[in-house]
Protein backbone atom coordinates (compact mmCIF):
# COMPACT_ATOMS: atom_id res chain seq x y z
CA UNK A 1 0.00 0.00 0.00
CA UNK A 2 1.17 3.40 -1.27
CA UNK A 3 1.58 6.32 1.57
CA UNK A 4 -0.60 9.37 0.90
CA UNK A 5 1.01 12.15 -0.26
CA UNK A 6 2.23 14.55 2.69
CA UNK A 7 1.51 18.34 2.51
CA UNK A 8 4.34 20.41 1.56
CA UNK A 9 4.31 22.50 4.85
CA UNK A 10 4.68 19.72 6.62
CA UNK A 11 7.57 18.65 4.81
CA UNK A 12 9.25 22.31 4.86
CA UNK A 13 8.85 21.97 9.21
CA UNK A 14 10.65 18.35 9.46
CA UNK A 15 13.85 17.53 10.29
CA UNK A 16 16.76 17.76 7.54
CA UNK A 17 17.40 19.86 4.33
CA UNK A 18 14.89 21.64 3.24
CA UNK A 19 13.46 23.46 5.82
CA UNK A 20 17.43 25.00 6.03
CA UNK A 21 16.67 25.37 2.50
CA UNK A 22 13.48 27.08 2.29
CA UNK A 23 14.93 29.05 5.50
CA UNK A 24 18.03 30.15 3.57
CA UNK A 25 15.84 31.42 0.47
CA UNK A 26 13.64 33.50 2.56
CA UNK A 27 16.86 35.11 3.73
CA UNK A 28 18.03 35.60 0.26
CA UNK A 29 14.96 37.21 -0.73
CA UNK A 30 14.80 39.73 2.47
CA UNK A 31 18.33 40.60 1.80
CA UNK A 32 17.80 41.04 -1.80
CA UNK A 33 14.77 43.42 -0.89
CA UNK A 34 16.78 45.16 1.70
CA UNK A 35 19.83 45.80 -1.04
CA UNK A 36 17.42 47.16 -3.56
CA UNK A 37 16.50 49.60 -0.93
CA UNK A 38 19.65 50.69 0.07
CA UNK A 39 20.93 51.36 -3.79
CA UNK A 40 18.39 53.69 -5.84
CA UNK A 41 18.11 54.42 -9.46
CA UNK A 42 18.74 51.72 -12.58
CA UNK A 43 21.12 49.46 -10.65
CA UNK A 44 18.16 47.95 -8.70
CA UNK A 45 17.12 46.07 -11.89
CA UNK A 46 20.26 44.86 -12.77
CA UNK A 47 20.83 42.83 -9.99
CA UNK A 48 19.94 39.99 -7.62
CA UNK A 49 21.36 38.70 -4.20
CA UNK A 50 22.89 35.41 -4.33
CA UNK A 51 24.32 33.54 -1.95
CA UNK A 52 25.37 33.91 1.46
CA UNK A 53 28.19 32.06 2.67
CA UNK A 54 30.85 32.17 5.32
CA UNK A 55 30.07 35.71 6.08
CA UNK A 56 30.20 37.00 2.55
CA UNK A 57 27.16 38.04 0.24
CA UNK A 58 27.11 37.09 -3.25
CA UNK A 59 25.69 40.08 -5.33
CA UNK A 60 25.09 38.92 -9.21
CA UNK A 61 24.88 41.33 -11.77
CA UNK A 62 23.93 41.62 -15.65
CA UNK A 63 27.48 43.37 -16.67
CA UNK A 64 30.75 44.45 -15.12
CA UNK A 65 29.78 48.33 -15.96
CA UNK A 66 27.00 47.52 -13.39
CA UNK A 67 29.38 45.32 -11.26
CA UNK A 68 31.81 48.44 -11.18
CA UNK A 69 28.88 50.61 -9.98
CA UNK A 70 28.13 48.26 -6.95
CA UNK A 71 31.41 48.03 -6.20
CA UNK A 72 31.66 51.33 -5.63
CA UNK A 73 29.13 51.12 -3.28
CA UNK A 74 29.87 48.26 -1.73
CA UNK A 75 31.66 49.73 1.89
CA UNK A 76 27.92 51.38 1.97
CA UNK A 77 26.24 48.29 1.55
CA UNK A 78 28.40 46.40 4.11
CA UNK A 79 27.99 48.92 6.75
CA UNK A 80 23.90 48.97 6.90
CA UNK A 81 23.86 45.39 6.54
CA UNK A 82 26.18 44.91 9.34
CA UNK A 83 24.39 47.71 11.62
CA UNK A 84 20.76 47.04 10.72
CA UNK A 85 20.68 43.26 9.16
CA UNK A 86 23.85 40.77 9.61
CA UNK A 87 26.29 41.62 12.18
CA UNK A 88 28.10 38.66 11.07
CA UNK A 89 28.97 39.58 7.29
CA UNK A 90 32.26 40.49 6.59
CA UNK A 91 32.60 41.08 2.65
CA UNK A 92 30.14 41.15 -0.29
CA UNK A 93 31.52 39.59 -3.44
CA UNK A 94 29.91 40.93 -6.74
CA UNK A 95 29.72 38.08 -9.54
CA UNK A 96 28.85 39.12 -13.49
CA UNK A 97 26.13 36.69 -14.67
CA UNK A 98 24.95 37.74 -17.71
CA UNK A 99 21.63 35.30 -17.74
CA UNK A 100 20.12 37.42 -15.64
CA UNK A 101 18.53 39.15 -18.33
CA UNK A 102 16.95 36.42 -19.17
CA UNK A 103 14.66 36.04 -16.04
CA UNK A 104 13.63 40.34 -16.27
CA UNK A 105 10.45 40.40 -13.99
CA UNK A 106 8.81 43.23 -15.49
CA UNK A 107 5.21 42.47 -16.66
CA UNK A 108 5.11 42.21 -20.78
CA UNK A 109 3.16 45.14 -21.96
CA UNK A 110 -0.50 44.13 -23.82
CA UNK A 111 -1.02 44.48 -27.15
CA UNK A 112 -4.40 44.19 -27.68
CA UNK A 113 -5.19 47.18 -30.08
CA UNK A 114 -6.73 46.63 -33.32
CA UNK A 115 -6.25 49.14 -35.98
CA UNK A 116 -9.88 50.06 -38.06
CA UNK A 117 -8.09 48.68 -41.50
CA UNK A 118 -7.55 45.10 -39.49
CA UNK A 119 -11.04 45.04 -37.91
CA UNK A 120 -12.49 45.62 -41.58
CA UNK A 121 -11.04 42.88 -42.33
CA UNK A 122 -11.35 40.15 -39.61
CA UNK A 123 -15.31 41.69 -39.72
CA UNK A 124 -15.14 40.65 -43.45
CA UNK A 125 -13.35 37.07 -42.70
CA UNK A 126 -16.83 36.64 -39.87
CA UNK A 127 -18.91 37.12 -42.37
CA UNK A 128 -17.75 34.46 -44.88
CA UNK A 129 -17.28 31.61 -41.38
CA UNK A 130 -19.73 29.98 -39.48
CA UNK A 131 -19.99 28.88 -36.23
CA UNK A 132 -18.12 29.63 -32.92
CA UNK A 133 -15.63 31.04 -34.81
CA UNK A 134 -17.75 33.92 -36.78
CA UNK A 135 -18.31 34.60 -33.01
CA UNK A 136 -14.57 34.89 -31.87
CA UNK A 137 -13.85 36.91 -34.71
CA UNK A 138 -16.34 39.36 -34.56
CA UNK A 139 -15.81 39.98 -30.67
CA UNK A 140 -11.82 40.62 -32.01
CA UNK A 141 -13.06 43.02 -34.57
CA UNK A 142 -15.19 44.79 -32.04
CA UNK A 143 -11.77 45.63 -29.89
CA UNK A 144 -11.08 48.42 -32.65
CA UNK A 145 -14.28 50.16 -31.64
CA UNK A 146 -13.47 49.91 -27.80
CA UNK A 147 -9.17 50.60 -28.22
CA UNK A 148 -11.15 54.28 -30.00
CA UNK A 149 -12.79 54.87 -27.24
CA UNK A 150 -10.63 54.53 -24.42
Amino acid sequence: MKKPPQDLSQLLHQQGTMPNLAEKAELLLHLDHYVKQVLTGPVTEQLKVANLRQGILVIETTTAAWAARINFQKPKILQLLQAETLPMLTAIEVKVNPSLLMYETKPKAAHNLISENAAAHIEALAEHTEGTLAVKLKRLAALASRSRQS
